[in-house]
């Protein structure tokens, strides 16, 4: 089973946070919180955690997993060109509960699943995770459930789920919103909503007009 950190207290929260990243590094898969569910994280970088963490979830590829990262400047780094409504979504409501859906670079070294060229990514409302976002880089995270059940929103709940397969569980205490994050499709000319959440439609709509769902 994995290790447990309390993150309320402050000497476990920085041996978790060390823990989590070296595990990391070494392609295993940790628990972790974030503002909406828990999650399960893996080295966005390393295809064969990926897979692990797709494996643990009873999830094909055709789901790709998203991508959390700790920074908004990070989101530039991923892909060619950022377009100006994922800019604005992002200006808007990051930190927060809304994942934007655009082209990634060619060049970066990821297996995702079967994502088509597009990376799904959000930087999340979560001091805990983005201190350690800080640490890794970005992650591939999904949130800590086995396919089909409910999105653990405990830190107990996430590690009955998925503990065997983890090595490292980061307890920030109980998530108090159960919504996903609302996911925005920014590929195209016009940004369409591909899945509604934490974040509304007319709450999209005043900063983008022209949002489609």
């Amino acid at each position: 089973m994995a290790d447990v950190f309390d993150c309320s207290d402050p000497d476990q929260r920085e041996a978790g946070l060390t823990e989590a990243a070296m595990a990391l590094s070494r392609g295993e898969l940790v628990l972790l919180p974030t503002d909406t569910v828990y999650g399960v994280a893996a080295d966005a970088f390393t295809p064969a955690a990926v897979t692990r963490l797709l494996a643990a979830k009873n999830r094909g590829r055709n789901m790709p997993v998203p991508v959390l990262v700790g920074e908004a400047s990070t989101l530039a780094g991923l892909v060619v060109v950022v377009p100006p409504v994922a800019h604005q979504l992002a200006e808007a409501f990051w930190p927060g509960g809304l994942t934007l859906v655009v082209e990634h670079a060619p060049s970066l070294a990821w297996d995702l699943g079967d994502a088509e060229g597009t990376v799904a990514v959000r930087l999340p409302d979560d001091d805990v995770t983005r201190d350690l976002l800080r640490r890794t880089g970005p992650l591939a995270v999904s949130s800590a459930n086995r396919s089909g059940r409910p999105a653990g929103t405990t830190a107990a709940e996430a590690a009955y789920q998925l503990g065997e397969h983890a090595a490292v569980v980061l307890d920030g205490g109980p998530r108090t919103g159960s919504a996903p994050s609302t996911i925005v499709d920014c590929t195209a000319p016009t940004p369409r909503v591909l899945r509604l959440g934490a974040i509304s439609l007319e709450q999209l709509r005043e900063v983008v007009p022209e949002i489609t769902d």
